[in-house]
């Protein structure tokens, strides 16, 4: 069965053409849902693409966590609902509560975009379901605020449950522990810094993320909303 995914878009959001064209090479039926919007319903999976929503005002996803749409994102993960934010959507994510801690500048206040290469931490999560851990991955990053940071009984908490999905093997950013990727609790809502949708052919450099692109949409088939 072709898995419908809504890519979510702010003002202000670039990456949701590249997200449709990455999810759509992988056979699933991607298409845009504006943040006015306030229904999900017919989407078997949500992407929160990357961007700079709202202008990154405040702070990155600050804004675009009041957006109308954002009920409906929330309503969808707490259904079980699985759903990926990438870079700004990681920030968005965090920002709505959805997912624990906050992404701050990066190290240096250096803003980066590069290579670099992840590590598998957890497979309990929609976007890591079908990897294995220690695998690794080459995505690249695209980010001034990608630094990863919690309190120290989060992070414990994340480590405990096995929730800190993938880690960098070579820190760019200062994030704790490493930290690239994490997931809710029940494991079907994910964020991550690096692009995966900027890494689906050897064109682009690396098709590792279509290691993760792929569990996602094969999640998002099976996923009952």
């Amino acid at each position: 069965m072709t898995s419908r995914i809504g890519v979510v878009v702010f003002p202000g959001t670039n990456c949701e053409h590249d997200a449709v064209v990455a999810l759509d090479q992988l056979g699933a039926d991607a298409s845009l849902v504006f943040h006015t919007e306030t229904s999900l319903k017919g989407f078997d999976g949500i992407v929160l693409p990357g961007g700079f929503a709202h202008g990154d005002y405040v702070r990155p996803g600050a804004i675009a966590r009041f957006s109308p749409i954002m009920d409906a994102v929330s309503a969808f993960g707490n259904d079980g609902g699985p759903i990926l934010g990438i870079c700004n959507g990681f920030q968005v994510l965090c920002e709505a509560q959805l997912l624990p801690g906050a992404l701050q500048k990066n190290r240096g206040l250096t803003f980066l975009c590069k290579p670099t290469t992840l590590i598998v931490s957890s497979t309990r999560s929609v976007l890591t379901a079908t990897a294995t851990v220690g695998q690794e991955l080459s995505i690249p990053i695209n980010h001034f605020s990608g630094s990863y940071t919690c309190d120290s009984e989060t992070l414990s908490m994340l480590r405990d449950q096995e929730r800190i999905v993938l880690r960098y093997r070579e820190n760019p950013n200062g994030s704790i522990d490493d930290i690239a990727g994490i997931t809710n609790e029940a494991g079907n809502i994910v964020g991550l810094m690096p692009h995966p949708e900027r890494a689906i052919s050897s064109l682009l450099g690396s098709q590792d993320g279509n290691v993760l692109l792929s569990s996602f949409l094969h999640s998002s088939s099976t996923a009952q909303v």
